[in-house]
């Protein structure tokens, strides 16, 4: 909650903030967490003007937190975002950096336009 989040793709917004989680189960007054391809509710700080102050959906395609893949442990250099619509499809066309492969089965619309899947 309350994070700053880098939008990597071309829909207008360039960083987010964080204030809500859709299907988050948590324990009470305790911050939910997230991951890579859970969905947020995020606020747009900076980016275009008539996109500031706005409230979107958003799907976070990196994390800089290290998960686990296996028997390997995978982490990225940043906490990254992609903004989405309701039924889940990407609102730009590109994704400028790496999407983790987590993301592909449930969003592959997202991975579609992605420019590498890691």
């Amino acid at each position: 909650m309350s994070t700053s989040l880098i939008c990597d793709d071309n829909s207008g917004a360039k960083i987010v903030q964080v204030f809500g989680v859709i299907g988050a189960k948590a324990r009470l007054r305790r911050n939910p967490s997230v991951g890579v391809g859970d969905v947020v509710i995020v606020s747009v700080k900076k980016g275009k003007p008539e996109m500031i102050k706005k409230k979107e959906r958003a799907l976070i395609i990196r994390q800089r937190r290290e998960f686990r893949r296996g028997k390997q442990r995978v982490r990225f250099e940043d906490n990254a975002c992609v903004l989405i619509d309701d039924q889940g499809l990407p609102k730009g066309t590109e994704i400028k950096g790496c999407v983790a492969r987590e993301i592909a089965e449930r969003f592959p619309k997202v991975v579609a336009i992605a420019a590498t899947v890691v």
